[in-house]
């Protein structure tokens, strides 16, 4: 006899492989008709047994992809890795010491996710005008000024997430080190870093994944030398808007970065994201 237990489970299966099957859609979706030619799309019709990769080709060879692919994985990952760093310093500081002003400076690196951020716009983009024209300093449409734009922005957000995954590893562990006789700063680096690793991961992906889809500042703070992949897209779609084909290669290209990289670290993003849940 089925049980009321099983017939839940069952429906609650049913509903999250429902739910799933409508997510991937899309993606399959764009996949198989990137794999067509631009007749089978217009008239709706699929061969999905003999596919093409003319559309690849042909996207590769109107536009510099290589160029934007590039400039997004070299500012990303830099931003990612800055934003970590200062992030791991920044909240260990507050997972461990209390002094003057940690309460205001932890309120504070909260407050900033709730100002939008196009109100940052006009400033920074006015501002790197200004150190080109009065300095030898030079932003505008650099990766170095990318780099500074993401990780000023996800610096942060990735200092509440880091300070959580602190506050769940028990101190314990760092006064052994203690009297072991490493100092805080060795104690940190040796025993807490090490513990953190998860933690520090999932931080680094989700600035690197954020930084990779960015678009606004990316559009207005580049104009050719720095431009990145979701600039090139938005760019072959206004040349190119009746090529689908080649539309949804774009797409693909787009796409495939960002689920590598997620599906490559989804074990050290998944326990990161959950370390800090629990408090040791």
């Amino acid at each position: 006899m089925i049980t009321r237990r099983a017939v839940t489970k069952l429906a609650l299966d049913a509903l999250t492989w429902l739910v799933l099957a409508l997510m991937l859609a899309p993606i399959l979706y764009l996949v198989l008709a990137s794999l067509q030619d631009n007749l089978r799309l217009s008239t709706g019709e699929f061969d999905l047994f003999h596919p093409t990769f003319e559309a690849f080709q042909r996207m590769w060879r109107r536009v510099d992809y290589t160029h934007f692919l590039m400039n997004s994985m070299v500012i990303s990952a830099v931003a990612a890795l800055l934003a970590t760093a200062f992030a791991s310093t920044a909240g260990y500081a507050l997972a461990r010491f209390r002094f003057r002003g940690s309460r205001p400076y932890e309120v504070s690196v909260i407050g900033t996710q709730l100002v939008p951020g196009s109100m940052f716009l006009l400033p920074v983009f006015l501002g790197f005008i200004w150190l080109q024209q009065n300095t030898f300093l030079r932003f505008q449409d650099t990766r170095t000024g990318m780099v500074i734009v993401y990780t000023a922005f996800f610096t942060p957000v990735s200092i509440f997430l880091m300070r959580a995954f602190f506050v769940a590893i028990p101190r314990d562990l760092e006064d052994a080190a203690r009297v072991d006789g490493c100092t805080h700063f060795g104690a940190f680096v040796r025993v807490v870093l090490p513990a953190a690793a998860p933690g520090i991961a999932a931080t680094f992906v989700y600035a690197f994944l954020f930084a990779f889809d960015e678009v606004l500042f990316a559009s207005q703070l580049t104009q050719d030398d720095a431009r990145t992949l979701p600039i090139g897209i938005r760019l072959f779609l206004g040349a190119h808007s009746e090529q689908y084909a080649q539309l949804l290669a774009a797409g693909v290209v787009s796409t495939l970065p960002i689920m590598v990289a997620f599906f490559a670290t989804q074990r050290w993003l998944v326990k990161g994201l959950t370390a800090g849940a629990v408090k040791g």
